[in-house]
């Protein structure tokens, strides 16, 4: 049937097309869909007319195809609302320290370090912390205690095994996590940033310049600002 043919077509745009828009607009194809209507029913067979239901039917596939084109529409819009919403937010935090994903360790003058950050996916009976410098070299390694699932910073206070403070540099940290029955859990590490500026990718997607401290993350990467 002609009019069904008009129905598959708009419902394939429609899928297709998502909040871009297509060929034909649903207004356009509502107007060929009546248009094709007439038609059929100045052509229609008088012994065997269309029935009402299946009239309603079609009637109703239009009127949801050009509901989905607004909902298209309303979505983009919002869309926009809140991508202009996170670089306003983003913006707020330049400037700020910020916990990223990441491993590395700033020591300066008389042991100032700055702070690393730890994730679990499970509760840890054992978390311990193995300070290494550049060459891969263990400098210092201390025992954190039980810790919950979740994030959590520490601090180093920047001593090495001797009592020394460490001499100024990068440093990684590498956590070992330990369930009660003695088996290894999976930890994710965070390292310090200062936010240098808020950018945006192709996609409209907010980044944060790091300063080359790390690569540029999203905003929902960030695990706390300091």
């Amino acid at each position: 049937m002609l009019v069904n043919d008009v129905i598959q077509s708009a419902n394939a745009q429609a899928a297709a097309s998502g909040s871009q828009a297509s060929g034909n607009s649903a207004k356009e194809l509502g107007n060929n869909f009546m248009t094709m209507l007439v038609t059929q029913l100045k052509n229609q067979d008088p012994l065997n007319p269309m029935e009402n239901s299946e009239l309603t039917s079609q009637l109703a596939q239009i009127n949801t195809v050009s509901g989905i084109e607004d909902l298209n529409a309303t979505l983009q819009g919002i869309n926009s609302q809140i991508e202009a919403g996170q670089a306003l937010q983003a913006a707020g935090v330049i400037g700020k320290g910020v916990m990223v994903a990441g491993d590395r360790i700033l020591v300066g003058p008389d042991g100032a370090s700055t702070p690393f950050g730890v994730e679990l996916e499970n509760p840890a009976e054992q978390l311990v912390a193995t300070i290494v410098d550049g060459s891969g070299v263990p400098v210092r390694s201390f025992d954190l205690g039980a810790m919950d699932a979740g994030y959590q910073s520490f601090v180093w206070d920047g001593t090495l095994e001797s009592g020394e403070y460490a001499p100024q540099g990068a440093y990684r940290v590498v956590v070992e996590a330990q369930a009660g029955d003695g088996s290894a859990l999976d930890s994710g590490t965070f390292n310090y940033a200062v936010v240098q500026a808020v950018s945006t990718d192709r996609q409209g997607a907010t980044r944060l310049d790091l300063g080359g401290i790390s690569e540029q993350v999203r905003l929902q990467d960030v695990r706390q600002i300091l």
